[in-house]
């Protein structure tokens, strides 16, 4: 079920019982994606990592992931673009800049409490209801549902990741870090920069990272650094020296140790074996 908007606004509602209901056929701009599983033993390939998900596991996705399904036993899909809710202009927990849309670098994902799916069910089935609706309130009416569906996704991550231990600005000094380096991290190596960005410290950053991860702030830069590199040596015709530039790299040789020691292999044997 797809609502399509006067100004390029889409939102997708959709029932997957089967692999090959997840791929849409057509393209959106930046899609954010919800992926509900009904059952357990579901396995999506993501950045071609293999995960594995169960009944009552909700993940996110960004228009930065790369996915591909392995088997989907039963699930329920939210798909929607930035035209629709504007996510990007709500500088807030909800919006992508941080807990649950911020960009490649992690997964989110959180399992719904048991006492909480009659709640998620119920907003399903509102969402079910209003999508078949065709007149001048039906937008507004899904825009309000879905950021009710995010508040509520967003509070069970924030207790299951532990961000509950945190001050609210100190979630935000995360957000924001975590936002930057997906819009910087071709450019910017080293925590020092994204510190003065954020008007802190390196050692703010570590202190408050160390509350929710075992990641440093730089292993988040080295990460995403070395997320899209895979991603250009598998799903992209370019030579190993243009990745290399292309992610920040000043020579092939610092490129080539930083991916063997990360990945085992050589850019070079990773994109011949693709």
């Amino acid at each position: 079920m797809i609502y399509k908007g006067r100004t390029n606004e889409y939102f997708q509602l959709e029932n997957i019982l089967s692999n090959d209901c997840f791929v849409q056929e057509e393209t959106i701009g930046s899609p954010l994606t919800f992926i509900w599983f009904v059952e357990d033993n579901n396995k999506i390939k993501i950045d071609n990592i293999e995960y594995q998900f169960n009944k009552n596991q909700i993940i996110s996705l960004t228009e930065f992931h790369k996915v591909d399904i392995s088997s989907i036993c039963n699930a329920k899909m939210i798909r929607f673009n930035r035209a629709f809710y504007c996510i990007i202009d709500h500088d807030s927990e909800v919006g992508c800049k941080g807990i649950l849309f911020f960009g490649a670098s992690q997964l989110p994902v959180f399992k719904i409490p048991n006492e909480e799916v009659e709640n998620f069910q119920t907003i399903w089935k509102m969402f079910e209801m209003e999508i078949q609706f065709k007149d001048e309130l039906q937008l507004e009416m899904l825009q309000s549902m879905l950021k009710r569906f995010i508040i509520m996704c967003t509070r069970i991550y924030k207790v299951q990741e532990k961000y509950h231990k945190m001050a609210g600005n100190q979630i935000d000094i995360i957000r924001e870090y975590n936002f930057l380096v997906e819009q910087n991290f071709r450019k910017k190596n080293t925590v020092a920069e994204y510190a003065s960005m954020l008007n802190k410290s390196p050692k703010t950053l570590s202190n408050l990272f160390s509350k929710i991860s075992a990641k440093s702030p730089l292993q988040f830069i080295q990460d995403r650094k070395l997320l899209e590199a895979k991603r250009l040596l598998r799903y992209t015709d370019k030579s190993v020296k243009e990745i290399a530039y292309e992610i920040g790299f000043e020579d092939l040789q610092t490129f080539g140790r930083f991916f063997k020691n990360n990945e085992g292999v050589s850019p070079t044997d990773f994109k011949e074996n693709k």
